[in-house]
């Protein structure tokens, strides 16, 4: 396991996980490490699965921090990645970019859903996030992405949230937001949020998608589904809050079934 540290740029810190096929109709779980302000935690789940929490162990990302997390989900395991609480980043002494980098690895005939809390872009912070899913052809991921702009009554940080998907080496989806102060004009107009203050993406990814694409639609006034060039879909959503974002990705992730 990487130690985390604290150094001149901020805190550094890795989670590490990875999920297989137990042999017994189950999903073991022989890697799970974390340091500093990351700790992975096991937790009930139902069924085949295994089901893991990320628990925020101190306050950030701050500025300067790099946190980073890297999981792998073997063939045939099923796994659920959840938060318990809301990330939120925060200006910090060091007035560098705080990161927040995540690599998910998904194997043939192995499921992955990851479903974090909400991203919080407080006044005065400063945050790049990556995600990158690396998916096989028979691979299957459920992604959701959320980002609140500011807590109650502030104005929010910089934010830049890149997402980008994989299927069997394949790229499927590449996008970048940026919002905030310092981002580029027009973040907040009627073409991007039109004055929302949350956004969030979800990502389905199935092998029958191949066979059978699904079909572009709104999924009311702020909501769209989008078929993506290959086995996977795209629902982008903004909202003027956290709970009704939640509630569009919610209601598009049931029509998807």
């Amino acid at each position: 396991m990487d130690g985390g540290g604290v150094n001149a740029a901020g805190v550094r810190s890795v989670a590490r996980f990875a999920a297989r096929d137990d042999g017994r109709g189950g999903t073991a779980l022989p890697v799970l490490e974390s340091d500093g302000p990351l700790a992975l935690r096991r937790t009930r789940a139902t069924g085949a699965g295994a089901r893991i929490m990320l628990v925020g162990a101190m306050s950030g990302p701050l500025g300067g921090d790099h946190f980073t997390v890297r999981g792998r989900v073997c063939h045939g395991a099923r796994l659920s990645v959840g938060s318990a609480a809301a990330t939120i980043a925060l200006p910090g002494q060091s007035k560098g970019e705080a990161r927040y980098d995540v690599r998910l690895d998904v194997a043939d005939h192995a499921e992955l859903h990851w479903l974090p809390e909400q991203l919080i872009s407080a006044q005065g912070s400063d945050l790049y996030v990556t995600t990158r899913a690396e998916l096989a052809a028979t691979a299957r991921l459920v992604l959701r992405e959320e980002q609140v702009l500011g807590r109650a009554g502030e104005r929010p940080g910089r934010l830049t949230s890149r997402l980008a998907v994989r299927v069997a080496g394949r790229l499927v989806l590449d996008q970048e937001l940026a919002c905030g102060p310092g981002a580029p004009g027009g973040w907040d107009g009627p073409a991007v949020l039109a004055g929302h203050r949350a956004v969030g993406q979800l990502v389905v990814v199935r092998p029958e998608f191949a066979i059978e694409p699904v079909e572009g639609a709104m999924l009311g006034p702020t909501a769209a589904l989008m078929p993506l060039a290959g086995p996977a879909a795209l629902v982008t959503a903004v909202a003027p809050d956290a709970l009704k974002l939640r509630r569009l990705l919610d209601e598009a992730l049931a029509r998807l079934g």
